[in-house]
């Protein structure tokens, strides 16, 4: 252990006639009764001049001290490399000046000073300022070469200030008898000698026990699991598949045409009624006094005519004979040219309010036209109850109806072609709707299948709830599951219908689910994951199924002690070994690591 001591300056005045004057460094070391076995020796600058007095002796019994006093600022200018490196290998700084020499001090001040802390570089050395002397107050001499000014000393507050600068402690030994050396200077100088010991002992401490516990064994690193593959969404298709409804006309009940039979165009009740009130007046789904708006009333007068009786032969339409179609004259002929414009703009979800206009304005080329058919369309869209028809339609402040008003018609016998029996029990619904959302479903109705000629249809395979379920989805193009089992079975309709879309939507909902649920809650559930498993790959469910195995290996401690774990296949076993978290690795090194840690505790570490 060491203690490096540096001090800077002259503590003599240059004014005094007196070269005897004492020095403080070496009265200090000379008189202090813990200072022992004191050698000295000189250092030479460069240029051949002695910069500093080396003293080496032994503090507090067995403390190295080591003391450099350099008297000659000079250094600083004629060697700044060897006061840089003084003040760098320095425990503590002691700055020494005369009261009775302004000059000097001035020179410290200004040029030393900044020096200092340049080198000391935010480096937390104490340092010691020490004034010596007592302040003379004698007549200044009027010699005018003289630069001696004897009032002129340097004041306790210019020392203090200088001490602010440096961050330093400000001492004033006004002799240098035994009490302002040994008690006074030596007290702060031994204080801050015990500070720099003990915080040496204390970095000395860190070190040892960094290196202890680099060379300490490491528990083992428990790695995270491997990442989950992730399965993204599908685009709903809602609007795209009731548009295509209207191009290829399947199961069309309703034929709108000119007083003058010109044209016909195709369409269908169930997907006009979800979107009009005026509509379902037409086609006599609700009465006037439901309606109460005589302005829609008006409007579908002016506009259509129902031929009573009049209906195409079934087996040319694509309908069951039950359901004929109804044909409609519309009286406004400007109206009856836009019309497959219109209905393209309701097939659509009725919200691109600003591509019929334009479509609409290209056709008939005349602005009053025009707007008198627009006018129509809004009196169509009008909500009942409103005052004034709708003025300002845009597509920001129009909403889809098809995908909202269509459940209105869910499970209802409303204008319902069809009619599902499953376990016992019958459900309406409507063919259009069907074959616009389900292509199987499309399929049978419209191929030489029993079905497409007949009113009563049986489901088998699936219950009543999630054919529901399933039904809901292609009306609303939504779904919400009540549980991970309800999901499974809405899962494994879908994909009995070729729905990919809903079946991907299970699949989403199965898996967060089972990430949301606590590990606790895991190990106690009664749903068998393996079950899910099995049945995820039976019906093609591939995202699913390879989620699933993920989801047991990275969860293989709770598993592994389930009877179901058992259940797995040979290949699935295999998988879910390999992927398995936490490896074998890892637990392998964990019971070293104990193992170790148990030997450690047996044997004393005192003894």
């Amino acid at each position: 252990r060491s203690v490096n001591i540096v001090a800077f300056g002259n503590e003599r005045d240059r004014s005094s006639e007196d070269s005897q004057q004492p020095n403080l460094i070496r009265s200090y070391l000379g008189r202090s009764a813990l200072i022992s076995q004191i050698d000295s020796g000189s250092s030479a600058s460069p240029v051949g001049n002695p910069v500093c007095t080396e003293y080496r002796a032994c503090v507090f019994g067995n403390v190295r001290l080591v003391v450099h006093d350099c008297p000659v600022w000079g250094i600083f200018d004629s060697d700044w490399y060897t006061s840089r490196s003084l003040i760098g290998r320095a425990d503590i700084i002691v700055i020494k000046y005369s009261v009775n020499d302004k000059t000097l001090f001035q020179e410290i001040k200004d040029g030393y000073v900044p020096m200092i802390k340049k080198a000391l570089n935010h480096c937390s050395v104490p340092v010691i300022i020490s004034a010596v002397g007592a302040r003379k107050n004698g007549v200044p001499c009027t010699c005018p070469l003289c630069t001696s000014d004897r009032r002129n000393c340097v004041t306790t507050s210019e020392g203090v200030q200088l001490a602010k600068e440096l961050g330093a402690t400000y001492l004033e030994l006004h002799t240098l008898n035994d009490f302002y050396i040994q008690k006074y200077f030596g007290g702060v100088l031994e204080y801050f000698m015990i500070q720099s010991l003990n915080q040496k002992s204390s970095e000395k401490m860190k070190k040892r026990k960094k290196t202890q516990k680099r060379h300490r064994v490491q528990p083992p690193q428990l790695e995270q699991p491997e990442k989950m593959p992730i399965l993204k969404g599908e685009a709903s298709h809602y609007d795209a598949d009731l548009h295509n409804l209207l191009c290829c006309c399947q199961c069309a009940d309703v034929v709108f045409y000119p007083e003058d039979l010109s044209t016909v165009v195709e369409a269908h009740k169930i997907i006009l009624c979800s979107v009009s009130h005026l509509f379902m007046l037409l086609f006599e789904v609700k009465s006037p006094a439901d309606i109460c708006d005589a302005s829609i009333v008006r409007t579908a007068q002016s506009l259509f005519a129902v031929e009573a009786g009049a209906t195409l032969a079934p087996a040319t339409r694509s309908v069951p004979p039950c359901a004929p179609t109804v044909r409609v004259v519309v009286k406004d002929s400007v109206f009856c040219s836009c019309l497959p414009d219109i209905l393209h703009f309701i097939y659509s979800g009725a919200f691109q309010w600003e591509r019929l206009e334009e479509d609409i304005k290209k056709k008939l080329k005349d602005p009053e036209k025009t707007e008198h058919v627009l006018d129509k369309v809004k009196c169509i869209l009008k909500t009942p109850g409103k005052l004034n028809p709708v003025k300002d339609c845009r597509s920001h402040q129009l909403k889809p109806l098809c995908n909202t008003s269509l459940r209105l018609f869910f499970n209802t016998p409303v204008l319902a072609d069809v009619i599902f029996k499953i376990q016992g029990a019958t459900v309406p619904a409507h063919r259009a709707v069907l074959v616009a959302r389900c292509e199987v479903m499309a399929a049978m109705f419209n191929g030489n299948y029993l079905e497409a000629n007949s009113i009563l249809v049986p489901v088998y395979g699936v219950s009543k709830d999630t054919f529901l379920s399933f039904l809901e989805y292609l009306y609303t193009d939504s779904c919400c599951p009540a549980s991970i089992l309800q999901a499974m079975s809405l899962l494994i309709c879908a994909e009995m219908y070729q729905v990919m879309r809903l079946q991907h939507i299970c699949e989403l909902y199965i898996i967060t689910q089972l990430q949301s649920m606590p590990s606790r809650e895991l190990a106690s559930t009664s749903l068998s994951i393996v079950s899910l498993l099995k049945k995820a790959k039976f019906h093609n469910s591939d995202c699913l199924s390879t989620w699933l195995l993920h989801f047991i290996a990275t969860n293989y401690l709770i598993f592994s002690q389930k009877p179901e774990f058992q259940d797995l296949s040979v290949e699935e076993r295999n998988f879910v070994e390999t992927h398995r978290w936490p490896s074998n690795l890892y637990l392998k090194q964990l019971a070293d690591y104990r193992s170790y840690v148990h030997s450690q505790k047996r044997h004393c570490t005192v003894m």
